[in-house]
């Protein structure tokens, strides 16, 4: 296909509009990994032929789409524009939506999120997602990621058009700096900083990077971003490429993402076909072209310097800082690296101006932020909130609560490197400082909900042995330091703990984080400080009484059965895999300690109440 220019462009998004008005309707299935591993494709595929066969499709659309973030209810299926959202689709449920919906008009109201729904209630106005505003999301579910013309259709590469025939390198800076924009990777540094950093320095050749080796347990962001809208990414890196002067980008991605990577190897491909990528961009003379490199799922990759030494072929460890990468980087050049979620805004703010995306956010932190709303919570999901909403608005009027309809405990963000943020600070509007302030991080966006059934000894030990298993091993605070941390934790978990433990795990964490090479090393110890800072009465529970309150340390449980209760029913003695508990029928029922392997088998499986964990 021959390259095309800015008018090319415009032409590309009135036919793409005039092809969507040519259908009634238009209906949208989830594609991301979440819903795919229920079948969603099966889903879409069933809708196709059902559409086809029934002789619809001159007046119906069947496009697969993005994550729409509402994860809990998936697989989703949106019919526009009608606003009817169905969840917890399955395969058999097409044939009902074709023959119901498509074709007599009836909306199949066992399928709906909201069975009352009003004639003309948007989708929108559904509790998940009315607070929040969608600007790296803006494509996500709307557009099939793997047709560049719907892209742009929404604008799409009309932010580079301005960028390459309208504003300068330095008008392009003082835009992001307008903005506010600040990287989303989890330092918060300033993004225009970064950008005009490179662009000074003078060099032959100099590198846009996109880390995309998103690995915080719990945080899928940045690949539902890619698996949605991978060319807003696209786009980004090539503006970026414009404005500090370089010519090659490289996106580092995880080997585990496969749905991710085949949308973006799909994407740059189609980039390169309309010559939006490559020679000559959109008839300028400006070059730039895009690779992807596969990681090996190393969380020390997701470090700037680890994942610039992969790139190059080398071991993924960190290097010694200054130089910076935005100096001296990727061969040892001027080499810019942010994240999927820093890149997905740089589009829209140069299509409507920073002052719009400032006014958006707190006095420090502007814009949005997307957050991976997992655990404890009714409606988990990918959600994008406004910088400074808080922590009860996330979890309680978009979540929807606590989903065990237990108490709330905590909250942890920024994944191992980050904090819990206890019920005191459910108030605290969330961005880069208070979360500082609190001992957390706002890190890439992993948001992780606790109820009183957590205890917090055992979460901090989780993060601890994530953290030690990958840790690189090329300095000693965090090799060493973060092996003696856990084996404190360990002690402390099996009821050998002393007071003095707590002493040596603050002391060790102190010297991680003034000593070690990385970030990763230096907050390592932060999910254990800040759950000692608000949890401290745990950790001595669990040193002088030799009791975990949650259950979840298993040497410090023990189950017993109330003779007054049991009714010698023989339920739990079947249900014990160690043979621990005997009693003659109906009659009172004993546990042997020593057999006991602490499971909760028989607790879970007593319908009297006999049996009681102490």
């Amino acid at each position: 296909m021959a390259k095309i220019t800015v008018e090319d462009l415009k032409k590309i998004a009135k036919e793409q509009v005039g092809v969507k008005s040519a259908y009634q309707k238009v209906v949208l299935v989830c594609g991301g990994t979440g819903c795919e591993s229920s079948k969603s494709d099966l889903i879409y595929r069933n809708l196709l032929k059902g559409v086809r066969d029934s002789g619809a499709d001159k007046n119906v659309q069947v496009i697969k789409t993005g994550c729409f973030g509402f994860c809990e209810k998936g697989p989703i299926v949106k019919v526009q524009p009608d606003e009817s959202f169905y969840v917890e689709v399955k395969p058999e449920d097409a044939a009902e939506i074709v023959s119901e919906h498509l074709v007599k008009g009836q909306e199949v109201t066992r399928l709906l999120y909201d069975k009352n729904k009003k004639p003309g209630a948007k989708a929108d106005d559904i509790d998940f997602y009315k607070k929040q505003v969608r600007v790296v999301l803006r494509n996500c579910g709307i557009i099939d990621p793997e047709n560049i013309h719907e892209y742009i259709a929404r604008d799409g590469y009309q932010a580079l058009a301005k960028v390459l025939f309208e504003l300068t390198p330095e008008q392009v800076i003082e835009e992001l700096k307008k903005s506010g924009l600040r990287g989303r990777g989890g330092a918060g540094f300033p993004t225009w900083r970064k950008w005009d950093f490179s662009k000074a320095v003078q060099d032959d050749q100099k590198y846009i990077v996109c880390n995309a080796d998103e690995g915080d347990p719990g945080a899928y962001m940045d690949r539902s971003t890619l698996e949605g809208d991978p060319h807003s990414v696209l786009e980004a890196m090539t503006i970026a490429g414009r404005t500090i002067g370089a010519t090659r980008g490289f996106i580092y991605i995880r080997a585990e993402y496969p749905l991710a990577i085949n949308r973006l190897e799909i994407a740059i491909r189609q980039a390169r076909e309309l010559g939006l990528l490559g020679e000559g961009i959109l008839g300028s003379a400006f070059a730039f072209d895009i690779e992807l490199r596969l990681g090996a799922g190393a969380f020390v990759c997701g470090e700037e310097t680890a994942l610039l030494a992969s790139i190059e072929g080398s071991r993924g460890m960190p290097r010694p800082r200054p130089p910076f990468p935005a100096v001296k980087g990727l061969w040892g050049k001027p080499t810019v690296i942010n994240n999927v979620e820093t890149y997905a805004n740089i589009a829209a703010i140069m299509l409507k101006g920073g002052d719009w995306f400032a006014s958006m956010g707190t006095a420090t932190s502007k814009g949005t932020k997307v957050f991976a709303l997992t655990g404890k919570v009714k409606n988990s999901g990918l959600i994008e909130v406004p910088m400074g909403t808080t922590l009860r608005e996330i979890i309680f009027d978009i979540g929807g609560g606590i989903s065990s309809g237990k108490k709330f405990k905590a909250a942890q963000s920024g994944g191992p490197s980050g904090g819990v943020i206890a019920e005191e600070f459910l108030d605290t509007p969330i961005d880069y400082e208070n979360l500082a302030k609190i001992g957390s991080i706002m890190g890439s966006g992993g948001l992780i909900v606790m109820d009183e059934d957590d205890c917090m000894v055992d979460v901090a030990k989780f993060y601890l042995e994530f953290t030690v298993d990958e840790s690189c091993g090329k300095c000693s605070p965090c090799r060493i330091g973060g092996k003696q941390i856990l084996g404190l934790l360990e002690k402390i978990t099996k009821g050998q703990g002393t007071l003095d433990d707590i002493e040596k795990i603050q002391k060790i964490g102190q010297a991680m984080r003034k000593a070690s090479l990385c970030a990763l090393g230096g907050t390592a110890s932060n999910p254990v400080i800040s759950t000692l800072k608000y949890f401290e009465p745990e950790y001595l529970e669990h040193i002088n009484a030799k009791k975990c309150r949650a259950g979840k340390c298993k040497d410090l449980l023990a189950f017993s059965i109330i003779a007054e209760k049991c009714k010698g029913c023989g339920l739990c003695l079947r249900k014990c895999p160690a043979n621990a508990i005997s009693g003659e029928k109906l009659k009172p029922h004993v546990i042997a300690e020593k057999k006991c392997i602490k499971c909760g088998a028989c607790l879970a499986s007593c319908k009297f109440g006999a049996i009681v964990r102490s």
